[in-house]
């Protein structure tokens, strides 16, 4: 089942009746059922939400994302306790060897070069060599093929773009960069609460990343198995430059973002909407820490 997102970006008070999310505004009351909602997003200070419809929402694992002052994710809440077997889940990943978190990086760094290559393929109609440049990745990603990938990609993205104003920007992939960086990092924020959910869903601890390492980060795993999925938003925001004029986040654009929780992708045998897919991944990776599997089960974006 397709899980709603919400965007909740007017003042609103928020409270639970009958398994219900009661959303109450100025002018409108409504609600919606609690186990059909995948992502609450609030983006404005001026919201409540009751400690019981934050902990009914939680138990059914809906991801609740608040942003800050300026518009981007800043925080989630996730569930703690939503596999049967935790206990052992997270021995399992706690217990991981040195060898395996290597293997698992070298094979998520190969699909997201490659993703990349594909996409830009797709928006240049030329081919790249993004394939031999995965074919180099080594355990753990010694030689930085990452690096090597992200600085060729980036340097030619917006070359072919049909907006003039994307052709004519010096642009550097930046956290705290001009436009379209602040598109790029709204859509990396929901695509790492939408991954976090997912890990969090399959009894993982977000916390203990395979490569990512620091103190302060509290969504190291998500970090990290997000990487090959990043495509789906730039795919998305090359999109966006292309279709409006607007060089700051509005409500539309912002639930044009959140389309890519819905969007297809494909498996060998079926295709799936991105939020299902990420759970798939989850659960292999789990599986991978368990030792039932040897590889994480990466979906296509494009078929």
């Amino acid at each position: 089942m397709i899980k709603r997102t919400l965007l909740i970006e007017n003042k609103a008070s928020l409270s639970t009746k009958n398994l219900q999310l009661v959303i109450k505004t100025e002018t409108r009351e409504t609600t919606v059922p609690v186990e059909d909602i995948g992502f609450l997003v609030i983006d404005n200070a001026e919201t409540y939400i009751s400690i019981p419809a934050m902990n009914l929402m939680i138990e059914n694992n809906t991801a609740i994302i608040i942003c800050n002052t300026n518009h981007l994710p800043n925080g989630m809440f996730l569930n703690l306790n939503s596999h049967h077997i935790q206990q052992e889940i997270f021995r399992n990943q706690i217990e991981a060897s040195l060898p395996l978190k290597k293997q698992l990086w070298q094979q998520t760094i190969v699909e997201k070069i490659k993703n990349q290559g594909l996409l830009l393929e797709k928006i240049t109609n030329t081919k790249n060599h993004f394939n031999y440049l995965a074919g180099k990745v080594q355990s753990g990603d010694t030689s930085n093929m990452e690096g090597v990938a992200a600085s060729q990609y980036w340097k030619s993205f917006f070359d072919q773009s049909d907006s003039e104003r994307a052709k004519q920007l010096d642009f550097k992939r930046e956290r705290f960069g001009d436009y379209p960086n602040n598109f790029l990092n709204y859509g990396y924020a929901i695509l790492r609460a939408a991954t976090a959910r997912a890990l969090s869903g399959s009894g993982l601890l977000n916390t203990l990343g395979i490569h990512h390492k620091s103190k302060y980060n509290a969504f190291a795993l998500a970090d990290d198995i997000m990487e090959p999925f990043r495509p789906i938003v730039d795919e998305k925001v090359y999109e966006l430059m292309n279709n409006y004029k607007e060089q700051e986040l509005n409500t539309q654009l912002k639930s044009e973002m959140l389309q890519i929780l819905t969007r297809t992708v494909y498996f060998k045998e079926e295709k799936s909407p991105l939020m299902v897919a990420l759970q798939k991944t989850a659960s292999s990776l789990q599986q991978c820490y368990s030792g039932d599997r040897k590889k994480i089960k990466y979906p296509k974006l494009w078929n």
